[in-house]
């Protein structure tokens, strides 16, 4: 088993074509075909399930996905090891879609101008799969909220489980309420009872269910894909939501809706305890402007 027919099998994953599969690697279909081939009689397993030309990966193949990903992302890290003075190599880097969007622009690209022998990929989901996903070593390192309860919650808690981290910024967090609804204190006001947020596993799905203070289970809850869709749903007038207000300033003409402060929270950098690399002090190195603000603002508001 070697690194060139696991990146082959990954990009077949990935693909699900070994047509299209051979085009991204620059290599013929055939030598894809027998790479595959000889991969599954190493395993004993097939990896995939064969409809005609139609490829879906086996239970067996989505298992060993995850083994393959870590394993070529260790590979390609201790490459970086061994040139700690010389950011390159690939950097996966995981984020909520509120920090994606409203504040890692502005550093990446700063990163990338500077490196450009980095490559950068990056994901986003909510902040406990983010966690998990760091944990095991599915990404090198991620900007997450840390769930407000569990087994990841603070600092403390993170070591525990093997991970470092540190804040970088704070998100004043604001319940958004449709255009011309009441002023409101605490959860009770509220008129509508219909939350828009992301799956389980967002930290400020978490921190919105307990503020409006009710029994989850009779939360309507609207589950969506962006904060778009979320502010959509808000302007309708069918539900509240919980959104960054870094997220609401990139709206150039947003609606008149009514927000109430209900925390600040802050987004932290989460890594393996261990993990070093020159690419992800280059990231660091990026991000020191943001981070220093970040602790100039919680000073003043301590």
């Amino acid at each position: 088993m070697d690194h060139t027919s696991l990146d082959i099998f990954r990009v077949v994953a990935a693909e699900l074509s070994v047509t299209r599969a051979a085009k991204r690697l620059g290599r013929v279909q055939s030598n894809v075909t027998t790479r595959i081939q000889q991969l599954e009689e190493e395993l004993g397993v097939a990896l995939f399930r064969r409809d005609g030309n139609r490829l879906t990966l086996s239970v067996e193949g989505e298992r060993f996905l995850g083994y393959a990903n870590r394993m070529l992302a260790l590979a390609d890290e201790a490459r970086q090891v061994l040139s700690p003075h010389a950011p390159s190599g690939t950097l996966r880097i995981g984020s909520m879609e509120s920090t994606a969007a409203a504040r890692l622009p502005g550093p990446l690209a700063a990163l990338h101008v500077q490196y450009p022998g980095v490559q950068l990929r990056i994901s986003t989901a909510p902040s406990r799969q983010l966690l998990e996903q760091v944990r095991s070593g599915l990404l090198d390192c991620a900007f997450a909220a840390l769930p407000p309860c569990g087994d990841m919650a603070s600092e403390a808690d993170l070591e525990v489980v093997g991970l470092l981290g540190e804040p970088v910024f704070r998100e004043e967090i604001l319940l958004v309420l449709p255009p011309g609804h009441a002023a409101i204190r605490q959860g009770t006001d509220i008129a509508v009872r219909s939350l828009a947020a992301f799956a389980q596993g967002c930290s400020y799905r978490v921190i919105a269910e307990e503020w409006l203070g009710q029994d989850k289970s009779a939360l309507d809850i609207q589950e969506v894909g962006s904060y778009h869709s979320m502010l959509a749903c808000v302007a309708a007038g069918g539900c509240v939501s919980l959104v960054p207000r870094s997220v609401l300033d990139l709206l150039r003409e947003p609606p008149e809706f009514r927000t109430h402060v209900v925390a600040k929270v802050d987004t932290w950098l989460v890594h393996r305890n261990g993990y070093q690399t020159a690419a992800f002090d280059a990231l660091r190195e990026a991000l020191t402007p943001f981070m220093s603000k970040q602790q100039t603002a919680k000073r003043k508001s301590s």
